[in-house]
């Protein structure tokens, strides 16, 4: 099935050369293009993208509150945030607000199209050790964090599933957590589903930023 793609930036040259680098791949398609956040809703609610690549810094509405609005709007809605650096404040914001992952802008065709997919399949965080250390040092910074979610709720997660989101919270993905474990990576699967639905969170980057922010895993 064709991945569908939305591609928001306030700058021309960035939103052709990633639309032409993923029109090239044989299971993806650009569907349409936004210059700011603002436009970016507009376009989501129009187009219903599999996934948005979403630049932070931008006119009228930045980013981090279109993404917001966008997963406000449809909780199945994947963002995919869009940076120069890896170690963007603005990041760490935007995975709070409901985005699913993060890529750097001077990625590879290869990358950038791997990115889209992995996002597309909500299967494993991009980028798990990058995503690891952003998340970890945001929230080691942060003064004043803002739970997802409240620590209590950590205790309705069996052993089993407090270990699972240990591991997710450490970058692993599905079947590196089934080898881990020593079990199918189906049940990981299962185990991961019904973290999300105790502790009412949409996706893995939410489940790792709640493990951090409630001190289930620490920093470093």
């Amino acid at each position: 099935m064709t991945i569908k793609v939305l591609i928001v930036d306030d700058q021309m040259m960035v939103r052709e050369g990633f639309s032409v680098l993923l029109n090239a791949m044989p299971d993806i398609e650009v569907v349409g293009e936004a210059v700011d956040g603002r436009g970016a809703v507009a376009q989501v609610a129009a187009l219903r993208p599999d996934v948005v690549l979403m630049d932070i810094r931008m006119p009228e509405l930045n980013g981090i509150e279109a993404t917001r609005e966008i997963v406000a709007a449809d909780a199945s809605a994947k963002v995919l945030v869009l940076t120069t650096f890896d170690l963007d404040e603005y990041v760490y914001q935007a995975l709070r607000a409901g985005a699913s992952g993060f890529l750097l802008k001077d990625a590879s065709a290869r990358q950038l199209a791997e990115g889209v997919r992995v996002v597309a399949s909500g299967e494993a965080l991009l980028a798990p050790t990058v995503t690891k250390r952003l998340i970890a040092e945001f929230t080691k910074l942060s003064d004043s964090p803002r739970h997802l979610s409240s620590p209590a709720q950590v205790g309705e997660l069996t052993e089993r599933e407090t270990e699972v989101l240990v591991l997710i919270a450490q970058g692993l993905s599905n079947a590196e957590i089934a080898s881990r474990l020593v079990v199918a990576e189906s049940t990981i699967k299962t185990h991961v589903s019904r973290i999300l639905v105790k502790l009412g969170l949409r996706d893995r980057t939410q489940a790792a930023v709640f493990a951090y922010e409630t001190g289930l895993v620490r920093p470093g």
